[in-house]
């Protein structure tokens, strides 16, 4: 069971078949920009359908447990990226410029929201309070990874101004997300009807936003300036994150007194990074010539935490203590 989850899911293999496409047929002209306007439309499309799934009683149940939730933002807004500023004179030398600022934006992004809640449950931990967490991070990084990266990240790191990258990430993250929650009573049982189609606009959304990066990242050269030494530092970087995370989450909630299900609860929100979120907020936050190699980070570490936090959560589920697995409306996919 532990080794198939070492495997790679269908969604990556997608990844880097569209990685390969990109590199192969990078979109250019006027396909270019048609593909830019076609990306910027799934993506608003894709947080209207997961804000319109978001339940607001799973809000309401896990938002009450205040210490958890202050830890995970905690963690995921100021200990990771401290983290990755702090590690500079180790993690820098590794990787190449374009590259550590990819870590540096990996560090500064919320955590993931599925993948987070399905890993909870199968540890059976306290999933209400994932479900909070894990969308409370997605909102807040709306407003606070910009500003995360603007206290880490030079002038010459090719991002805009943090200020209007907010107000360009709300106008299309944050809105479609808010209206299609708001919506919910309305669209909800359809949406639960097709969940076929759910599932081909998730991912179809993020692989159409991977090649429009990518392709841009091509036409300038991406291949051609990434050594192979740098990918293999990329692969030690992400690890080593990952690791310490894993470790510091842990210890710190059984040295606050977490009980066991709330600690699984911060350990997977606190550890995991959005690649559905980090994907289309690269577009709006670095220039067009950099996003392909600013999320290449992100691709590695979101397989790593995949494999890692799926053995992780099976280790957690065969503790004497477990309770009876908790029903949810969380899928057990583990994409995002």
């Amino acid at each position: 069971m532990a080794r198939s989850r070492l495997l790679p899911d269908n969604f990556t293999l997608y990844l880097i078949a569209t990685v390969i496409l990109a590199s192969l047929f990078p979109a250019q002209g006027v396909f270019a920009d048609a593909l830019a306007w076609a990306t910027k439309a799934a993506v608003s499309l894709l947080f209207f359908l997961h804000g319109a799934k978001l339940s607001r009683p799973a809000i309401f149940a896990g938002i009450g447990h205040w210490r958890l939730q202050l830890m995970v933002v905690a963690t995921t807004f100021a200990l990771f990226p401290l983290f990755g500023w702090a590690l500079a004179p180790v993690l820098r030398p590794l990787v190449t410029p374009d590259l550590y600022t990819g870590v540096i934006y990996l560090c500064a992004l919320p955590a993931t929201v599925q993948s987070a809640i399905a890993f909870v449950s199968m540890a059976r931990g306290n999933v209400p309070a994932a479900v909070c967490a894990a969308s409370a991070s997605t909102l807040l990084g709306v407003f606070l990874t910009p500003v995360a990266l603007s206290l880490m990240l030079t002038q010459d790191a090719a991002m805009g101004d943090p200020l209007e990258a907010v107000g360009r990430i709300s106008l299309q993250l944050l809105l479609p997300f808010v209206v299609g929650h708001l919506m919910r009573p309305w669209i909800a049982g359809f949406l639960q009807r097709r969940a076929v189609v759910m599932k081909v606009v998730d991912q179809g959304s993020i692989l159409l936003v991977v090649y429009a990066a990518f392709s841009h990242a091509v036409v300038d050269g991406l291949w051609s300036q990434l050594p192979l030494s740098a990918m293999a530092g990329l692969l030690a970087v992400c690890a080593l994150l990952l690791a310490v995370v894993l470790v510091l989450t842990a210890w710190g909630s059984r040295r606050l007194g977490f009980a066991k299900e709330d600690e699984i609860a911060i350990v997977f929100c606190g550890s995991t990074k959005s690649l559905i979120t980090g994907v289309p907020m690269a577009n709006v936050l670095f220039s067009a010539s950099v996003a392909g190699a600013i999320v290449l980070p992100l691709m590695v570490f979101h397989q790593m935490q995949l494999m890692v936090c799926a053995v992780l959560a099976q280790r957690y589920a065969r503790r004497a203590d477990a309770p009876a697995a908790e029903v949810t409306g969380a899928a057990p996919a583990l994409r995002r």
